[in-house]
């Protein structure tokens, strides 16, 4: 049965609750980091709940950004090609493409059906800003009725796809991060059944 779920990092290794697809992911400093996985990402091996809060700290730690996780998705499968076209997942990617758009995407991050906010760093909105190194940021992604992802970074809605061919049940039930080129960690992650 899906559940609650935290992980601090607070340990020197991942542990039995995580996959690493790619040996890139380790415990640095009590968080989870990568650099250059090629979208070989790590699952939480506990199923998620139909219906969640996810949350949990990202940090970028060089100004590309490249934020990833992957939501609902089959917790074994990574790219098998140089552009991850084949997700199991919903993906959220704040300051992708070297920090120039944030996206929510279904299966495809280069799908022509993705969601995307276009990074400007003169924007007065705040969804447009890109990633800053080494500034925290609290992602938190919602699912309440079986097909609506809503996603917030820092209190604040960036995107909502409404789904008619929901992600759910067997291949979708796990969480994962990603990293393609740049440095980054995840922390203080905590699933909330709803």
């Amino acid at each position: 049965m899906a559940g609650a779920f935290e992980d601090d990092f607070n340990r020197s290794a991942l542990g039995p609750d995580w996959n690493a697809l790619s040996p890139r992911w380790k415990i640095e400093d009590g968080r989870l980091c990568a650099r250059a996985a090629r979208n070989r990402g790590v699952w939480l091996n506990r199923p998620l709940p139909e219906n969640a809060r996810i949350e949990f700290d990202a940090i970028a730690e060089a100004p590309d950004g490249d934020l990833k996780a992957e939501l609902w998705g089959d917790g074994r499968s990574g790219a098998t090609a140089a552009s991850y076209t084949n997700a199991t997942s919903y993906l959220v990617i704040l300051g992708g493409w070297k920090n120039t758009r944030h996206v929510l995407a279904r299966l495809d991050e280069h799908g022509e059906d993705r969601l995307e906010i276009e990074v400007d760093p003169d924007s007065d909105d705040e969804r447009a800003r890109p990633v800053a190194p080494g500034q925290p940021y609290r992602f938190q992604i919602e699912r309440r009725d079986g097909k609506t992802l809503s996603w917030s970074v820092n209190g604040v809605d960036y995107l909502e796809l409404s789904d008619p061919a929901p992600l759910a049940g067997s291949g979708h039930e796990h969480l994962g991060f990603n990293d393609w080129d740049a440095p980054v960690c995840f922390d203080n992650l905590r699933i909330t059944p709803l």
